[in-house]
């Protein structure tokens, strides 16, 4: 990560941190929102993906065989089966950091 990456995550926060809208920060800031939602959204995406616990729930359907269910932040869930290939598993993760 370089210091544009870092200087931009610092704005980001500072904007949260502030409460005034993004507009309003932009404007004080000398900032386009077009630049700050691009920083955003960039500097979020590897973190986009998050995991959850899942409770224990009456087992059914193909979930059966779940070993395994993450809950993505989009409210997908993405079962793994108590077999799977390693490398299996690392391809749809990447895929899903994408």
């Amino acid at each position: 990560m370089g210091p544009r990456d870092e200087a931009w995550r610092a704005r980001i926060a500072a904007q949260k941190q502030s409460g005034v809208s993004v507009k309003q920060f932009c404007a004080q800031q000398g900032l386009t929102e077009q630049s700050f939602y691009y920083w955003r959204k960039r500097l979020q995406a590897p973190a986009s993906m998050r995991f959850a616990l899942v409770e224990a729930e009456p087992r059914r359907g193909p979930a059966e065989h779940a070993a395994l269910e993450l809950v993505l932040t989009t409210g997908e869930r993405l079962r793994i089966s108590a077999g799977v290939d390693a490398r299996t598993l690392q391809q749809v993760l990447e895929a899903l950091r994408a």
